[in-house]
């Protein structure tokens, strides 16, 4: 890497971690986010997510390999590379018996901010995550969504390079969410490296632009997402019918078919295959689609399939 070109946000290398206990959390993670990016970090439970973001953000200790935040080693300057990170975590982790306000200028103190400055960082914070109205309200009054919303803007309060977020609109409902989604991309368009962990998988396909799933303590797929999806070898479709669906459904090579209720079907296909040829058949068998849409998730069907598979390899 030249002197003029930035370092990344996060370089991740042979990261390894074996608790007290034996567990081997961490099986060599290699990694590297690029300044700017928004980035997912996918796993099911167990995969070792919350063990390297812990790492990260120097909650836990590595047994070996080595971390950097935009350059600087976290191991050798972990002042330095702390006040680079915010991080959001899943739980809900202030006072609820202090104001919003407080919460943030004294998150803001306990960093080195001066208060005159934190003052302002704080009326910024909670306009931006519309909360403004909120501030000087007991924050155990606030709703789930706005509870969120307030981690968010603590974390933003030091103005972090890196911000990374653990499951951050888990619980929430999906208004909530999609105004807590129009936050992160103003927040990542800003220039801050985005981070994110979500088991909704919808969420990662909608914001991030690069992906890595970890299972079993190892990276089994990194790179970018319009990439990794281009791999799925089928199309999923929803498929609207008039009319009701007959008794048994027509069996057609290579496509898979199952009805979600009365009026709709659930398509399957090689993405090789003519999709005319399949409404042809349909129409043969007296099923007349009316619309169709894509099925909402093909991350989703990726991700099973990776962590399936490296499921099944772990075990041999």
């Amino acid at each position: 890497m030249s002197a003029s070109e930035p370092h990344p946000a996060l370089e991740i290398a042979d990261l390894r971690k074996t608790y007290a206990n034996g567990v081997e959390a961490l099986k060599g993670v290699s990694l590297s986010v690029a300044d700017g990016d928004f980035f997912a970090l996918l796993g099911p439970n167990g995969a070792g997510k919350s063990t390297l973001i812990g790492i990260v953000s120097s909650l836990v200790n590595a047994s070996s390999g080595g971390v950097r935040v935009h350059g600087v080693d976290l191991l050798r300057s972990r002042s330095d590379a702390m006040r680079m990170i915010g991080l959001v975590p899943q739980e809900i982790n202030f006072n609820l018996f202090e104001k919003p306000f407080d919460i943030l200028v004294n998150y803001a103190g306990f960093y080195g901010v001066p208060r005159a400055e934190a003052v302002v960082r704080a009326r910024e914070e909670l306009a931006r995550a519309q909360l403004s109205g909120k501030a000087e309200v007991m924050s155990r009054t606030l709703s789930g969504g706005m509870k969120r919303r307030l981690m968010i803007a603590r974390a933003l309060m030091t103005r972090p390079r890196l911000l990374i977020l653990d499951e951050p609109t888990a619980g929430v409902d999906i208004e909530i969410r999609r105004d807590m989604w129009r936050q992160l991309r103003e927040i990542n368009a800003g220039g801050t490296t985005v981070i994110l962990t979500t088991h909704y998988l919808e969420e990662a396909e909608s914001l991030c632009r690069n992906l890595a799933i970890i299972d079993h303590g190892r990276i089994i797929e990194h790179g970018p997402m319009r990439a990794l999806l281009a791999k799925l070898d089928v199309e999923g479709f929803l498929l609207d019918v008039e009319g009701g669906l007959p008794a048994t459904l027509p069996t057609l090579e290579n496509v898979s078919l199952a009805a979600v209720d009365a009026h709709t079907l659930d398509l399957e296909m090689p993405r090789a295959r003519d999709l005319n040829s399949v409404f042809a058949a349909l129409d043969a068998s007296g099923i007349r689609v009316r619309s169709m849409r894509p099925k909402s998730n093909r991350l989703e069907e990726l991700f099973v399939r990776l962590t399936t598979r490296d499921g099944a390899e772990a075990q041999r």
